[in-house]
């Protein structure tokens, strides 16, 4: 088992914009490569992506509002 220290996870973090504990998760997967963790967190968005797809909304509605002034309301219902 490789040791995953913080300044790595943070590094991918940085690369790529994940959390923590999936960082940590992707590390630990790929033996410490940066790389392979990269292409393993893809292939995990793509499968939740694809998980989430298939979900339709069936109640609420989003709305925005600019208000003069350039002051931004918005509200859900």
């Amino acid at each position: 088992m490789v040791e995953i220290n913080a300044k790595i996870v943070k590094e991918l973090r940085d690369k790529t914009g994940a959390g923590m504990m999936d960082c940590k998760r992707a590390l630990a997967e790929s033996g410490g490569d940066i790389d392979k963790a990269i292409k393993y967190l893809r292939e995990q968005g793509i499968a939740t992506a694809s998980k989430k797809a298939g979900r339709t909304t069936s109640e609420g509605l989003i709305f925005a509002y600019i208000h003069p002034g350039d002051k931004l309301a918005s509200s859900s219902r």
